[in-house]
């Protein structure tokens, strides 16, 4: 059904698919975004931004998954009320001009800095999917009635569902840290450990953190 004339009109979007972005400089994700206009009208352009969301609250974890996510939401029992939506990330792009509908792929950068919640929450997944919710907002733009070049705004109410396959990301970390973690430590703790490393002549850090754990009786 077409929009009514002289009425702006709607998009709509949906997730199709998600995969590893080949050839990025750093770990990132590309989804396939349908965008459709409603009506079926021709729509010049859109300047989009997409803010994803990862709803903690909507799968199940494993014990040994619920104990990777003690520093985020705490002791499971209390997961009634700690158990809540992620920032993940946002996603800004231009959507060329379509008629119909159209599908563009976005762009998800990803980090392994465990400083960031996104990333503890990915590492302590290791099966299943991550369930998303993506929050759209911006301008496109159309021809009115009369051919002039009019403008719409996409209300954040437009969103999309999504379950990301965990293995789809743990792909793209695998990619850029084969078999690795990525480590962030403050200097004063890095020279400390850095001293430690060099007064014991250990040969990598691995084996520094491996002597120290050992050291507080934590088992491998």
């Amino acid at each position: 059904m077409s929009t009514a004339p002289g009425a702006v009109p709607r998009l709509r979007f949906a997730v199709e698919e998600a995969g590893v972005l080949e050839h990025a400089a750093a770990p990132t994700l590309r989804f396939l975004l349908r965008v459709e206009s409603v009506g079926g009208e021709a729509i010049r352009s859109v300047q989009l931004n997409a803010m994803i969301r990862i709803a903690a609250a909507r799968r199940g974890y494993a014990p040994a998954e619920q104990e990777r996510l003690l520093d985020l939401f705490g002791e499971p029992p209390r997961w009634g009320t700690t158990l809540k939506s992620l920032f993940w990330t946002q996603s800004n792009l231009t959507v060329p001009a379509f008629e119909g509908s159209s599908l563009v792929e976005v762009p998800v950068a990803c980090t392994y800095d465990f400083e960031v919640a996104s990333a503890k929450y990915f590492h302590a997944l290791r099966e299943g999917v991550v369930p998303l919710e993506i929050l759209f907002s911006g301008t496109f733009f159309y021809s009115g009635p009369d051919g002039a070049l009019r403008t719409g705004r996409i209300s954040w109410e437009e969103e999309a569902d999504f379950a990301l396959p965990v293995e789809v990301w743990r792909a793209a970390m695998e990619r850029y840290f084969p078999g690795s973690a990525w480590l962030r430590l403050r200097s004063d703790a890095f020279e400390r450990l850095y001293r430690y490393r060099a007064r014991n002549a250990l040969p990598s850090w691995e084996h520094a953190l491996e002597a120290l754990l050992g050291a507080a009786g934590e088992e491998a």
